[in-house]
């Protein structure tokens, strides 16, 4: 195998290892959260697919940003909900169940609206772009729900066992995740610091900071579910970004590194949120003692 082929598996890897330790603390109640939220699952959808595509569109049309950065951007705001993110929203007192109930139903619905939000995305830039939903069905298939239901059948037959790999499972997914990015940045780096100087990193940068404002005030009265929806929105799944891209555009290498290069930018900006999302639960933990 080649070095490009090692980091797509590896890219693969470390996604279905990171849903694969969700799937190990999930129950099929958790799953259904959101179907018995329909307004919750409205606002959610509202929030990840229509806002953000529009702030997409827009900034694609009022600036001129190079094409990558432009690719990208429409990748990730037509992508899923990224299962890597589920571990902050832990950690910022995330509700859990929303969490796991957002991934699953986010990429469920990406087989509708992807190919849907390609189609508004040529009819306004008149490019061609085509995404079938065919090429989204394997993507989801693989990188969410084979490993989410492995991760619960261990759960439901061995929960001693599931409970005690979740955390390094997830741990290494995330790793895996970092590792396979750093050499499509690396090598496509000349293209990439080319497009700094055009607003590469503030584009992305104001993407998850926008992301985080929409999907907090969307979230509703709890401040839990304020949190999941904000991290969601913020940043996505850089497989189906990366596959939009590639399918569309497969001589520009560098709208990959950038969607690569997303995960690590917004992981940046969501930092002092995550950190204001936590000072905003402590009162509540208080009042559960």
């Amino acid at each position: 195998m080649t070095l490009a082929e090692w980091i797509i598996l590896a890219l693969k890897a470390s996604l279905f290892l990171v849903v694969f330790s969700l799937g190990l603390r999930a129950t099929l109640k958790d799953i259904a959260y959101l179907l018995a939220r329909p307004m919750l699952l409205f606002k959610s959808i509202l929030s990840m697919n229509i806002v953000m595509l529009g702030f997409a569109l827009a900034a694609a049309s009022v600036f001129p940003l190079p094409l990558p950065l432009q690719i990208a951007l429409l990748g990730l705001a037509m992508a899923p909900v990224p299962p890597i993110l589920t571990w902050k929203q832990k950690r910022a007192a995330g509700t859990s169940s929303y969490a796991i109930s957002l991934c699953v139903t986010a990429s469920f619905l990406a087989i509708i609206l992807v190919p849907l939000a390609v189609a508004l995305a040529d009819a306004v830039f008149q490019e061609e772009y085509r995404m079938p939903s065919i090429r989204i069905v394997p993507i989801v298939l693989i990188s969410v729900i084979v490993p989410l239901v492995l991760g619960m059948l261990v759960e439901r037959f061995a929960p001693a066992t599931a409970a005690r790999i979740a955390q390094p499972v997830g741990a290494l997914g995330t790793a895996l995740l970092i590792l396979a990015a750093l050499p499509v940045i690396f090598v496509t780096l000349p293209a990439v610091w080319v497009l700094v100087g055009r607003g590469l990193l503030l584009f992305l940068a104001l993407f998850t900071a926008f992301g985080l404002l929409v999907g907090h005030t969307l979230g509703g009265p709890h401040a839990h579910d304020r949190v999941v929806l904000a991290l969601a929105t913020g940043t996505r799944h850089p497989g189906v970004a990366m596959a939009i891209a590639a399918y569309n555009f497969p001589d520009e290498k560098a709208a990959v590194a950038v969607v690569l290069l997303h995960v690590f930018i917004g992981a940046l900006v969501a930092i002092p949120y995550l950190k204001f999302a936590r000072i905003r639960a402590a009162p509540a933990h208080d009042l559960d003692r």
